[in-house]
């Protein structure tokens, strides 16, 4: 099968808090037999896979991890959801979430629109995998706040995680000073940044950019304080 599965269909009944004794007997199949495949010690067959989906309401794509959604979508850029498009605009009651997620998803359209000028893809790259990181980590922490929560959601033990996340974001904000620094590396032409150019080409977009810079000096200047 694949490293993918044994974590996966674990992850379904776990969170369905179905007993391993009840998921091997609707599936049809003995718990020792179950146990083996959800550590991976066995490979199930064909028809398993087709039953375990069927079982769970998800795709045979999602339980081989060739896709994230449980339906088995590959999604496109068109169909990704934009941050307001959500059918409650507001988080949870809270302002403050309200207002930092805007902050946040305003600032990213300017920062990749310039990503986009400067010409570099790779650069490009480098600046979403940074990204990804920063809230791939930061969800996990927030996930470990309640230990109920299931760890088999990801592929990556803890302590995997733990090392590689943070020397990965290192490394990619290395090449991205290295990229940012050199002047073949980009269009630096098109990189012209100014209060007034900001507001006028992102008028939108520029006041949330502007204060997310303030809040975060802020920030910046508080931990200095206790250095």
């Amino acid at each position: 099968m694949n490293n993918s599965f044994p974590r996966i269909v674990t992850l379904l009944r776990k969170e369905r808090k179905i007993t391993q004794k009840q998921a091997a007997a609707d599936l049809g199949i003995s718990q020792a037999l179950l146990s083996h495949y959800e550590k991976g010690i066995r490979e199930c067959g064909l028809n398993f896979l087709v039953k375990c989906a069927d079982y769970y309401g998800v795709s045979c794509d999602y339980l081989l991890g060739r896709s994230a959604d449980p339906s088995g979508q590959l999604i496109s850029a068109e169909e990704i959801p934009a941050p307001d498009q959500s059918s409650d605009n507001k988080l949870s009651g809270s302002i403050l979430a309200t207002l930092n997620k805007k902050l946040i998803a305003n600032s990213l359209n300017v920062l990749f629109d310039l990503l986009a000028r400067s010409g570099n893809h790779e650069l490009l790259k480098l600046v979403s995998d940074s990204l990804f990181l920063n809230v791939y980590s930061l969800f996990r922490l927030v996930f470990s706040a309640n230990e109920q929560n299931n760890a088999e959601l990801f592929k990556l033990s803890t302590k995997l995680y733990g090392s590689l996340a943070p020397a990965a974001m290192l490394r990619d904000q290395a090449y991205i000073r290295l990229y940012t620094s050199e002047k073949n590396s980009v269009n630096s032409e098109k990189l012209v940044i100014t209060t007034e150019s900001l507001a006028k080409e992102y008028p939108l977009f520029a006041s949330s950019l502007l204060n997310l810079v303030k809040n975060a000096e802020l920030s910046l200047e508080e931990l200095s304080k206790t250095l």
